[in-house]
C-alpha cells in the first residue's frame, strides 16, 4: 500500500519500551498460537498463557528502525480507516469516534486487563482502544503462514478496526448478553458471525479507501486474502491439535474469512453484512 508522506493518525500512543516482561519462550509455540487465535481479533486469552514472564530483549538498531517503520504504518492505516469511516456513518447520519491505537512492547495494560505480546492484536471496548505488540507482525509470517508484505498488518489493524465498528452500532453489547444466555458451542457460532462481520467490515475498509485514495499496490489483495487465511480456526487447529472440531470454531474456516473480506472489498455494500446473533 502507497503510504509514505501521507498522513498519520493523532490517536496512536507508542508505549513501547516499557519495563513489562514478555511472556516466557516455555509456554511453547502451541500456547502462545492458541493465546493468539484466542485474542486473535477479540476473546480472552488468560486461560491458556502462562503466568511467568522474562525480561524483555533488546532489540538491534536495524530492528528497531524497521519497528519504527512500521508504527509510522500503521499510523497511516489507522488515519484511512478514520477516513472511510467518517465518511460511512455520516452518510448514515452518524458520527463515528476515532479508536486509540497502542503500540507496545511485551506487556502492557488494557482497560480490558492485561496485554501480552503473545495475545496476539486485540479491540477493547472498555477503553475504545486497539493493542498491538509489532512483534505480531513476525509471528503473522512464520508461525501463521501469511504472505509477506505489509497489507496483512493492514488487515489485522482494519479487522480491529470493525470490532470498534460493531461496538459503535451495538454488536458487541447484543453479543455479551448472547455469552450469558447461551451454551459454549451455541455462543461459538455466535463468535464466528461476530468475526466474519470483522473481516467483512475490513474488506469495505479496503473498498472505500482504494476509491478515495488510489493507494492500492499490486498484490496487496492477495497478501490480505492470506492473513484471512492464515487464522482461519480449521488451519490453526490442524497445525496445533492435528485434526479440525467445527464444534470449537470461534473465528470462522480460511475459506469463510477469505470469503467475507472479499465479500466487503468487492461490493462495497454494508447492507450485506452476516447477521450476528440469530
Amino acid at each position: 500500500m502507497k503510504w509514505i508522506g501521507r498522513r498519520e493518525s493523532g490517536n496512536v500512543e507508542d508505549r513501547r519500551g516499557g519495563s513489562g516482561g514478555r511472556i516466557a519462550a516455555g509456554g511453547g509455540i502451541g500456547a502462545l498460537v492458541l493465546a493468539a487465535i484466542v485474542y486473535l481479533l477479540g476473546g480472552d486469552p488468560s486461560q491458556v498463557l502462562p503466568t511467568e514472564t522474562t525480561a524483555p530483549q533488546e532489540q538491534s538498531a536495524e530492528a528497531q528502525s524497521g519497528d519504527n517503520q512500521l508504527a509510522k504504518y500503521l499510523g497511516v492505516v489507522l488515519a484511512d480507516t478514520e477516513d472511510v469511516w467518517d465518511s460511512l456513518f455520516a452518510a448514515n447520519g452518524k458520527r463515528y469516534e476515532h479508536p486509540g491505537l497502542v503500540i507496545f512492547s511485551g506487556q502492557d495494560q488494557s482497560g480490558c486487563g492485561p496485554a501480552d505480546a503473545g495475545m496476539g492484536p486485540f479491540y477493547c471496548p472498555a477503553d475504545n482502544k486497539i493493542y498491538i505488540d509489532l512483534s505480531f507482525v513476525q509471528e503473522l509470517r512464520d508461525r501463521f503462514g501469511a504472505k509477506q508484505g505489509d497489507f496483512p498488518i493492514a488487515y489485522v489493524l482494519a479487522h480491529e478496526v470493525g470490532h470498534h465498528v460493531q461496538y459503535l452500532l451495538g454488536v458487541t453489547q447484543k453479543t455479551s448478553r448472547l455469552r450469558q444466555q447461551l451454551s459454549s458451542s451455541e455462543y461459538n457460532k455466535v463468535s464466528v458471525q461476530v468475526e466474519l462481520q470483522a473481516d467483512f467490515y475490513a474488506g469495505i475498509w479496503t473498498h472505500y479507501n482504494q476509491k478515495m485514495k488510489n493507494v492500492l499496490e499490486p498484490g496487496d489483495i492477495e497478501e490480505a486474502l492470506s492473513a484471512a487465511s492464515a487464522v482461519g480456526d480449521d488451519k490453526i487447529q490442524e497445525k496445533t491439535r492435528g485434526s479440525i472440531q467445527p464444534d470449537l470454531f470461534t473465528h470462522g474456516t480460511a475459506a469463510q474469512r477469505m470469503e467475507w473480506f472479499n465479500k466487503g472489498y468487492n461490493t462495497g455494500d454494508l447492507s450485506q453484512t452476516i447477521t450476528v446473533g440469530n
